[in-house]
């Protein structure tokens, strides 16, 4: 049997693993993609760590993928086709069966897979996957350019356009790194009046180039305090990794501003509910997206020329691209290649 590499984690808080696997062989539904790119998310540590209960161990982590359909299973759906140029992020597939499916609302699946954490991910030279998390990948975008578009991408990019803001509005992103660095380029491409909100003076330039047309400071002062004086935000794009971070810019909002948290931070938020009552502000949370908004975000960074810095890695140094995102080393997305 043809067998293939694989980067498996074989316990809870286990060390990786490159091991050779057999060849997996899509099932009713499922096509095999040929990975060419797998981006290395923070998210990844919920497979490495065994944070959701529903993860099988061993497990391939990944699930930001680029690579070309390799075999299509019985009764796909959706006209694929071998050699497909194709991307799967968080969105495994959905269940089409349950109350928020029924709705259409698929990204609030209650059966909903996530590729790298319930089912085997992209670091490996093959993946499986049910064939609705399938989206098209652009001819213009490498493999590696669209891999971290997949989860960081349609995160940023479908949160931002599913906000209150408007064109013309202000648009606070609290972070200038993996999530924040393409939040930035959304929201300037969308026509955001833009503020960049991150510790220190060291990626000020960097932000601006990125299209922010104002940079916050939060270590200089109450970075809330500082958006409210600029008239405050009608969304605050939340990247960071720390509750308290997150709370601080609260303030900041304009009335009726929403804080949109995409970063899973680590901490509890902090929140005086007169900071809600009195500006009718609100706090939401925002999930990635399904293959079609993954689609519509491919197409919008063609269009835009919205594009991820990444540093990549080959497959077999996994467990080092994974330490270095870890330790906030990356500029500012790690990608894994497979050489196909």
């Amino acid at each position: 049997m043809p067998t293939m590499r694989a980067v498996q984690v074989p316990r809870a808080g286990g060390d990786f693993e490159l091991v050779d696997r057999d060849l997996p062989t899509p099932g009713r539904g499922e096509v095999r993609v040929r990975v060419q790119a797998c981006g290395v998310c923070h998210s990844d540590m919920f497979a490495k760590e065994g944070v959701m209960p529903a993860t099988p161990f061993p497990i391939v982590p990944g699930h930001e993928i680029v690579g070309l359909v390799d075999e299509v299973g019985p009764d796909v759906l959706g006209g694929w086709d071998t050699g497909d140029r194709v991307g799967v992020g968080w969105f495994g597939g959905a269940c089409h069966h349950c109350g928020p499916c029924r709705r259409g609302d698929f990204i609030t699946c209650e059966n909903g897979r996530i590729p790298g954490v319930t089912f085997d991910g992209g670091y490996a030279d093959a993946v499986v996957v049910p064939a609705d998390a399938l989206a098209h990948v652009p001819d213009e975008l490498s493999a590696e350019e669209a891999a971290p578009l997949m989860c960081a991408g349609v995160t940023t990019y479908h949160a931002l356009r599913s906000s209150p803001a408007r064109p013309g509005d202000r648009v606070a992103v609290q972070g200038v790194g993996g999530l924040g660095h393409l939040g930035i380029q959304f929201a300037a491409r969308m026509g955001f009046e833009v503020v960049a909100v991150s510790r220190g003076r060291e990626k000020e330039d960097l932000a601006r180039e990125l299209g922010a047309h104002a940079y916050i400071d939060s270590e200089a002062g109450d970075p809330g305090q500082a958006l409210a004086e600029m008239g405050g935000a009608a969304v605050v794009l939340a990247t960071a990794t720390r509750g308290e971070a997150i709370s601080g810019l609260l303030p900041g909002l304009d009335r009726r501003g929403q804080l949109l948290v995409v970063g899973a931070a680590e901490t509890p938020l902090q929140v005086d509910a007169m900071s809600l009552i009195g500006p009718v502000a609100s706090i939401a949370g925002h999930a990635s997206g399904t293959s079609t908004d993954s689609e519509d975000t491919l197409r919008f960074a063609r269009l835009t020329d919205v594009r991820p810095m990444i540093e990549t890695m080959p497959l077999e140094r996994a467990g080092e691209a994974y330490d270095r995102m870890m330790a906030n080393d990356a500029r500012f997305r790690m990608v894994l290649t497979t050489g196909q």
